[in-house]
């Protein structure tokens, strides 16, 4: 067995030998713990006969990890200057391939299809750059892949806005689009002293498990959407000034909005932090027909 790349020596060395210098703009912050790498893999519940799917490899820590548990892995690196390094540190494994693309411009699908057409349990697992970890996450579910899930690395604050559940603070139209499409859980919280270089703030590491169909049936999911996010617009507001002032035409349609909120059996002067997902999903229904005609 190799030495385990997380070690600090380790990464500072091959760091060193390569005379790499961090990207504040990629928002990279390496791991230097084997224990919590270890633990992050553990949450995916890989086998032997899954496939990993990770985005940001950084100098191969986590991928290392993966590749002992997985039958595949596939790595998407946007940092070129990382490529000779993922080279060199995950030689030991035949069963990784590093993609030199974005993660958020690349066809995820047909990369899947190619990649993984014999394996039928796939897994997002990742260490994600904290200035896109939303946009990642809901690309990939948004775009519905055939994979069991997503356990990932990102900043507390936003694990706890994902997880969230409602009538809390951090409770929001985030909350809503992952709960919508997964189950949410933090699994483990990271503290910033094993990383380099030290982020600002600690990290969590959540899993998501794609659910077999969507929390809630709505008759248009962009309207669904729409509707959550326009409510959460501006958080002090009520529920009725916020889609009166976020819907197109909402303020000529205030009669019809407060008609489709007594429908849905919802008093206008609660807060958007308040509604569960089922009340948003009868909202959004009740109003399309009256946005949509």
């Amino acid at each position: 067995m190799d030495k385990d790349i997380a070690t600090p020596l380790r990464t500072r060395t091959i760091l060193e030998k390569y005379g790499f210098s961090f990207k504040k703009s990629l928002g990279q912050n390496f791991l230097i713990d084997t224990n919590i790498l270890k633990r992050i893999v553990d949450h995916a519940e890989l086998t032997d006969s899954s496939g990993a799917i990770e985005i940001g490899p950084g100098i191969g820590a986590l991928t290392e990890q993966l590749a002992r548990q997985a039958k595949k892995v596939v790595a998407f690196e946007i940092d070129q200057r990382l490529l000779p390094i993922l080279k060199e540190t995950l030689s030991p494994y035949d069963n990784v391939k590093v993609i030199h693309e974005d993660i958020l411009k690349v066809d995820v699908e047909k990369v899947l299809e190619e990649e993984f057409s014999e394996i039928e349990d796939l897994m997002v697992v990742a260490n994600l750059p904290y200035y896109v970890t939303t946009p990642i996450i809901m690309r990939l579910l948004e775009e519905k892949l055939a994979i069991r899930g997503i356990v990932v690395m990102l900043q507390k604050e936003v694990a706890d806005r994902i997880s969230a559940k409602p009538g809390t603070k951090d409770y929001g139209s985030l909350s809503i689009a992952v709960q919508y499409y997964t189950v949410a859980e933090t699994v483990m919280i990271v503290p910033k002293t094993v990383f380099v270089p030290q982020p600002n703030v600690d990290s969590a590491v959540i899993r998501l498990t794609v659910r077999k169909e969507p929390a809630v049936s709505v008759k248009d999911e962009d309207f669904f959407f729409q509707i959550t996010k326009s409510s959460f617009a501006q958080r002090r507001k009520t529920l009725l000034n916020n889609l009166t002032s976020q819907l197109p035409n909402g303020k000529e349609k205030k009669g019809e909005i407060l008609i489709a909120l007594e429908h849905a059996g919802i008093e206008p002067t609660r807060r958007g932090e308040t509604l569960s997902i089922e009340e948003f999903a009868r909202l959004s229904d009740e109003l399309f027909a009256y946005f949509h005609q």
